[in-house]
Formats: C-alpha cells, sequence, structure tokens
C-alpha cells in the first residue's frame, strides 16, 4: 500500500469517526468501531488522537448496568475546544455572531449598512464588526480558528470573492482575500441561502437526513441543497437560484432582467406592491411593507390574508418544480417571509398536493426553519464545522 494511501484512509477514519460521536454523543469506542465497521485498535488510536488535540473528551457512564464490571467510557465533542465567527452579509446590515462547536453564541454584533456603497467601505464594515467581536471575547484568540461569511447574491467559492451583489449594486469584492490578510485565520465564503442550508442540516435537528433543500424567502429567494452532507454548487456556482425561476413569462420585470422570476412575486417587496395594487388609497399615509401585511392579515383583514395565500400559492408552485426536478426528501423554508407560514405554508402545502406528479411527491416534508433569525449565520458558522469535522 502506497503511503499517501494509507494516509488518506487514515483521514478518512478519523473524520468518520469524529461525525459519529457528533451525531451519537455520548457513545463508547466499542459502539464506534461496531456502527463504523473499524477495528477496535484503530478506533482506539484515532481516539487517542482526537483526545490529545482536545475536540473530544472522556467521561463515565453514570449509571452504566455493566454486571458490576468497569463502567464503559464514553465520547463526546469538547464544544469548547474551538470556536468560529460567524457573518451574514446583507442585503441591508451586517450581523456577525462567535459560537463554540454546538452553535451556543457567546457574542454578537451588526451594523446597517447604508446605499450607496463601495467595496472598500463594505470590507471596512466587515473587519469593523469582526474586530469588535474580538475585542469584546474573553475567549482567547488561539481558539478561533476561523471566519465563515454568507453572501447574498453569486459567490466564487474557491477565490472567495462575492461575484455579484445585486441587492448593494456590487461586484468582484474580494472578501476572503481581504479577510485572510487582516486575521490571519481560515476565511469560507458562500451564499447566503446555500450557507443557509448547511446551517440547517447541521443545526436543524433533522436526524440522520442526508439530503435537503433549504430555501430562504426575504428580500430576494434563494436555495441551498445538501446532497449526503455536502452543498451542492452546480458547474458554474448558481445551483439554487429559485428565485430566478420563471414563474410568469409576462410578469414583471426582475431585477435580474427577465420577466416573471418567482421572487418578483414572494419577495417581502413584492407582497407588499401587491398588497398595495390591492387597497388603492386606502393605506396612502402608511407605507405597507410585507411584515406590515403580515400584521394586518392577522387582524382578520381578508385583503392581506389573501396577499399572503396568493404567496404561498406561487411559492408552492416554485417548490413543486424543485420537487420535480431534485426530489429531496424534505425542505426547510426560511426568511423574514415566513413569519408569516400561518397564511402562507398552508398554501404551499395545498399548491404541492395539486400539482405534484406522484403521491410520494405529494408528500415531500415542508417546513419552516426553527432556527429563526439566526438560521444564516448559523449556516456561516458551519462553513467552518464542515472544514474541521468533514476535511475531506
Amino acid at each position: 500500500m502506497q503511503r499517501g494511501t494509507f494516509q488518506l484512509m487514515k483521514s478518512l477514519n478519523k473524520a468518520n469517526i469524529l461525525n459519529k460521536i457528533r451525531k451519537s454523543e455520548p457513545i463508547s469506542r466499542a459502539q464506534i468501531a461496531k456502527e463504523i465497521e473499524l477495528t477496535p485498535p484503530t478506533v482506539s488510536s484515532i481516539v487517542k488522537e482526537l483526545l490529545e488535540q482536545g475536540i473530544v473528551k472522556e467521561n463515565a457512564l453514570e449509571d452504566a448496568r455493566s454486571g458490576g464490571g468497569r463502567k464503559p467510557t464514553m465520547l463526546s465533542i469538547n464544544s469548547g475546544a474551538f470556536y468560529v465567527i460567524g457573518v451574514d452579509a446583507g442585503p441591508e446590515k451586517v450581523e456577525c455572531i462567535l459560537t463554540d462547536l454546538s452553535g451556543e453564541v457567546f457574542e454578537r454584533t451588526s451594523s446597517k449598512l447604508r446605499k450607496p456603497i463601495s467595496n472598500d467601505q463594505f470590507i471596512k464594515i466587515l473587519k469593523e464588526n469582526i474586530n469588535k467581536i474580538l475585542r469584546s471575547s474573553t475567549i482567547e484568540r488561539e481558539k478561533v480558528i476561523g471566519i465563515g461569511v454568507a453572501m447574498h447574491g453569486v459567490v466564487d467559492v474557491e477565490t472567495g470573492t462575492s461575484l455579484i451583489a445585486p441587492n448593494l449594486n456590487l461586484r468582484d469584492i474580494p472578501i476572503k482575500a481581504e479577510l485572510e490578510e487582516e486575521f490571519q485565520l481560515i476565511i469560507k465564503v458562500e451564499n447566503d441561502a446555500r450557507a443557509m442550508a448547511l446551517g440547517e442540516f447541521w443545526f436543524g435537528s433533522h436526524k440522520d437526513l442526508e439530503s435537503m433543500v433549504a430555501v430562504n424567502i426575504g428580500r430576494g429567494v434563494g436555495a441551498g441543497i445538501v446532497i449526503n452532507g455536502k452543498l451542492y454548487h452546480g458547474a458554474q456556482d448558481i445551483a439554487g437560484e429559485i428565485g430566478h425561476m420563471t414563474i410568469d413569462i409576462n410578469g414583471t420585470v426582475c431585477e435580474c432582467g427577465n420577466r416573471g422570476c418567482l421572487q418578483t412575486i414572494v419577495s417581502g417587496e413584492a407582497i407588499a406592491k401587491r398588497a398595495r395594487q390591492q387597497v388603492g388609497d386606502a393605506f396612502e399615509f402608511e407605507p405597507l411593507t410585507g411584515e406590515r401585511v403580515y400584521e394586518l392579515a392577522r387582524k382578520r383583514n381578508d385583503i392581506f390574508i389573501q396577499t399572503l395565500q396568493e404567496t404561498g400559492k406561487a411559492i408552492g408552485v416554485g417548490l413543486t418544480n424543485l420537487i420535480h426536478l431534485i426530489n429531496p426528501s424534505k425542505i426547510v423554508l426560511g426568511g423574514g417571509v415566513m413569519k408569516s407560514e400561518e397564511f402562507i405554508l398552508p398554501a404551499i402545502t395545498q399548491a404541492i398536493q395539486q400539482q405534484a406528479l406522484t403521491q410520494k411527491a405529494k408528500q415531500t416534508e415542508v417546513t419552516v426553519t426553527k432556527l429563526g433569525d439566526d438560521a444564516t449565520l448559523l449556516g456561516a458558522i458551519s462553513l467552518l464545522l464542515v472544514e474541521l469535522f468533514d476535511p475531506i
């Protein structure tokens, strides 16, 4: 066996053991060996290395029924071994959090983005927020292993460059290069919807689900696709741009230049615009936003309830197309628009029931994220956790 091949197998085994501990903690060495089909000496050797690195800890199992023999030593992840900074960048503000490996938030900061803004100004705001997190935290700097950035728009993942940030009217922002030079840490940059999908996979309590889609519906609409625990990017890094799926070829012109894109119907701004058209001058002295439409719907105003139900139907059409194309086992919805789920989600379910091709497709599970407003931030955190727990 070539040395390189042996090293690869060792790395794969290490990643498999680490992930098994993460998903099944507390767990014994014997259980690990049995469940991932490795020899006990191999498991013991790798666990020893993980213990020395501090990423795994061991505790004697209390009340173990071992027939009077030795209680098995159980393994779990040492969440406080390392820390990660997560950044949700735009389009209206920059938010940062510092968490441990379990996603527990220790520090938080944010800044509004004022337009027009230049690339340099945007980078400066990113750096200011990250530095503020580092200064205010009592965590040892050496324990911070990296920074994950969830960026709206199109991202070149390899170079960590924001190619197009449409809502900020910016292009070619060298996020990774700038932050690496400033902080000397591992930097991961990803589209915000894809980051959210990965965050759902890591922190969303979806049990042993290996493949899923998360859709973020707010100012825009984007999706992230996780297949076998990995983000799917597509050939040119635009996989998941569901917001630019054409729903009505004669519809409103989208900011991308095409007509009738899904986000021209279901984004927060689109919902508000449609509501204004329906009520005419009735609310001329009150600015109608997507959030206000929801508040009025909760007061049982039929016009606004109908507006949100129409939104749900359009989302359902888009998700049905997604089901026919990808056939995911689960779809998780997030973003500001989904705060209106009591009106939108039933309409989504009904549209899928009416339009999906097969009975099993009609039963595709569609839920709203339980991670709340931190869904994208935790997604940014997960970009580094993948690097740590599954580096292959």
